[in-house]
């Protein structure tokens, strides 16, 4: 299954919930599911509304399902809460670090920013957008991609609130990771629990 890269707002609708700021004029206009009877209302089944969960999760951060499946054998292979675990996984990924800290408006962007090699953790140059960032990394944008319009536009424009886990320096154009996200720092609207539900059956 390839990642997706269809009209954004359109899944947006179908989860009847904002997954990406960029198109919140566009879902404000038509909040309900796409389709003749998307204003209708429609009994779910639980199944469903965790299925929904799982897919609005796998949507906001770009991820294929065999790549979702893994993160969360992962977390559930963790010490802690197997919801909390998946979460502070996804959000340590390096496209998300480049995207929270206002380098890039979207998350696909950052990700192409990440593959073309213009991002350097602790000095080093790193290319993979799952690479996982850890407490004290600082990710640094090379000095030949400072001048890059895609970026310099991100930063003079994104007005984005940079989460409490991170450090930002946009005249320096790094973030360090100060600490591991917990649960209430990570502002992704999502009821991981339900996920949890859907693959523990």
């Amino acid at each position: 299954m390839a990642r997706y890269t269809g009209p954004r707002t359109k899944v947006s609708r179908r989860a009847r919930q904002l997954l990406d700021d960029n198109k919140a004029k566009y879902f404000d206009k038509r909040p309900y599911p796409p389709g003749q009877h998307g204003r209708g209302r429609i009994r779910e089944s639980q199944y469903q509304i965790q299925l929904r969960e799982k897919q609005k999760l796998r949507f906001v951060y770009g991820l294929l399902e065999r790549q979702f499946r893994n993160y969360y054998e992962l977390a559930a292979s963790q010490r802690g809460i197997t919801g909390e675990n998946l979460l502070r996984l996804l959000e340590t990924r390096l496209d998300n670090v480049v995207y929270r800290s206002g380098f890039a408006h979207t998350r696909p962007q950052a990700r192409q920013l990440v593959n073309h090699s213009h991002f350097l953790v602790n000095g080093k140059k790193v290319d993979i957008p799952s690479y996982r960032v850890r407490q004290g990394d600082v990710v640094s944008m090379r000095q030949r991609s400072r001048d890059i319009l895609p970026v310099q536009h991100a930063v003079d424009t994104v007005d984005r609130q940079v989460p409490e886990w991170l450090v930002v320096d946009k005249g320096d154009r790094s973030a360090t990771v100060s600490v591991m996200p917990s649960r209430h720092q990570i502002d992704t609207q999502i009821q991981e629990q339900l996920i949890v539900e859907l693959y523990s059956k």
